[in-house]
Parts: structure tokens; sequence; C-alpha cells
């Protein structure tokens, strides 16, 4: 049966070993030497919390109606890994990711064209290898009536020096397809909708402005409907393509978000509160964020990595400690 026509949700994530000295040299290899036009691409956006297994184990256990995850990479793969898994399929960027945008160190490239992974299931949630399942999750906690599950907030842009403006373009395409007064007058109750709570006040603050000038960032798990991605490369091709020629993150680029807010302004999204997770990044919040995984209070949360972070090490210990009190077992997706 055709994976996008069979019901399921699909899980997706992406994941890179930034200490494959293989990978590092192709990355230096191909990296601009005066960083013209790069994003933020440091050290701490590759390297590795050895968090995975508990990605697997936590798809397990507390997803197990998932239909295939699809492990994307672009060639490497853990050790323990087990590839044989019947639900997992290991993508490689080849697999998916044109020619002529390859090799690519960007992640925006290779989330702009996730409808491309062969069977791909119609509805999908996405990962980035930061965001963890920490307690039991139903399918309509992602998707209901067919519909992706999200908190659509309106939330102005937070205008920090990051080195990347993704969201920033995003907005312009957005703005050029949609009237926000329009997107908000054919589906009321989607933005404000009881289920938002207290952020309800972020959204009534920017109602009299007439563009959209930014939506809250949640930074998790994101629900996906295929042919969103069909439709925006279809409307905007030309930006989109022009991202995924640069091989890094650029300050011209736009990501993923742009078909998040996409299903925002078509209204082709189902309310969700945001309390079904959390983020949380830096040192002191990562720390917090252990004791919240260890007491299951969120459904999936987000470990942002920071070059802030002074203990690398122990911060890496205590989360790790963390998911091994709620997953202590094995999953099927690992070796021996």
């Amino acid at each position: 049966m055709d994976g996008r026509t069979d019901g399921r949700i699909d899980f997706v994530i992406a994941w890179v070993d930034g200490s494959d000295p293989e990978w590092r040299a192709q990355k230096a290899r191909y990296a601009p030497q005066d960083g013209a036009g790069r994003g933020a691409d440091g050290e701490a956006r590759y390297r590795d919390w050895d968090l995975l297994r508990y990605w697997l184990r936590g798809a397990e256990r507390f997803a197990p109606w998932v239909g295939t995850i699809h492990f994307v990479t672009c060639g490497h793969l853990p050790a323990w890994l087990n590839t044989a898994h019947p639900k997992l399929h290991i993508v490689r960027h080849e697999d998916f990711i044109p020619a002529e945008y390859l090799p690519t160190f960007s992640s925006h490239t290779i989330e702009l064209n996730l409808h491309r992974i062969p069977g791909l299931a119609e509805r999908f949630v996405y990962f980035n290898d930061d965001m963890f399942l920490t307690a039991p999750v139903r399918e309509t906690d992602f998707f209901r009536r067919g519909l992706p599950c999200d908190a659509a907030i309106l939330y102005p842009v937070h205008m920090v020096d990051n080195g990347i403006r993704a969201e920033i373009n995003d907005l312009y395409v957005i703005n050029r397809h949609f009237h926000k007064n329009d997107v908000i007058r054919k589906h009321p109750l989607k933005w404000l909708h009881p289920c938002y709570g207290r952020m309800l006040a972020r959204t009534l603050c920017m109602m009299p402005f007439t563009r959209f000038s930014g939506f809250y960032v949640h930074h998790l798990p994101c629900a996906y409907l295929r042919r969103t991605f069909l439709e925006v490369w279809d409307a905007e091709g030309d930006a989109l393509g022009e991202t995924c020629c640069h091989r890094f993150r650029d300050v011209r680029d736009v990501n993923q978000w742009v078909m998040q807010y996409w299903q925002y302004a078509s209204g082709r999204f189902m309310p969700r509160t945001p309390d079904i997770g959390t983020m949380e990044e830096g040192q002191e919040g990562l720390l917090r964020l252990a004791g919240e995984i260890e007491r299951q209070r969120y459904k999936m949360v987000c470990c942002n990595d920071s070059p802030e972070i002074a203990d690398f090490d122990g911060v890496k210990a205590r989360l790790q400690a963390a998911f091994a009190r709620i997953l202590p077992e094995p999953s099927a997706y690992e070796l021996g």
C-alpha cells in the first residue's frame, strides 16, 4: 500500500555525528574561509550529547503507533543501531536531496526537502535530534481530523544578533501569499482558541497589525502534511532553491518554519496547547530540564545546545541520567 494514502503517521529525525573525522574534513573543505554569508555554525551545533538511544527508546515506548521512522543521515550511523528494525528507514542525503544541493552542511537544505523522502507518509512529525518524547503521546497529539496539531500564536520576531534571520525571510514569503486579517477572519477559533491559555494575550496584542510579523517559536517536534511542502515549493521554488544552494546556513535562507507558517496561514492545522512540551537551553536551563524529564512533566522536550555551557560534560551526564531513569531498558532499535 502507498505510504502516502494508508493513514499512518511517520516520524522523521535528522542526525549528524559531529565527531566523525571524515565528515569534519569534508565540512572544512567546503567551508568559506572568511565565513561570509554564514549563519550560526559553531561547534555547539554539531557536538554529540549521546542521547540518541533515548530518542529511539522514547519513540518505541511512548509512540508505539508510529508507522515508519525515517532516520536521515549524511551517511554515518551509530555502531549500535539496529538497521534491520522493520520500522526503521535509513535515509541518506543522496536518497532524497537533489544532487545539485549536495554535499550540504545546512539543516535548512535537509529540512526543506523532507517531502522527497521515498515512502514518506502524507502525515509526518519532524524531530531535530535534540527533541525527545518523555511521556506517552497519542496520534491525536499530532493530528486531528487529518490536520496537524499546533499552537498558532502571534508574536513578533525576537530581534537578537544570532547571525541568522531565516524567520524574517519566512515572513516575507507568508506575507506575499496571505493577508493576515483575512486568514484570522476565516478561522477565528483556530487563532483565539482557549487551549492557548495565557499566550492568547500575545496574539491579541498583535491583532491591530495588518501583516504577519512573527509567530511564537515552540522548538518542539512539528507535525506536517507532505502536500504543504509541495505547495510551498510550487509557490516559492526560487526562494527555497536559493537556500538549498547554500552549503551552510546563510542569512538569506528560509527554513522549515516557512512550512509551519504556511499551515497556519492556510488554516491547515488544529489548535493544541503549547504546554504539551518545553524547550530549555544554557547550563541552568538544561539542568532544570533534567528534573522535568525525570518527573515526566511534559510529553516532549527540546534540549537546545548553547556555546555558553561551561560544564558540557557535567550537563551531558545529568541529562543522560534523567533519560536513563525514565527509559532504562534498551529498545529493539539497539543491537545486542
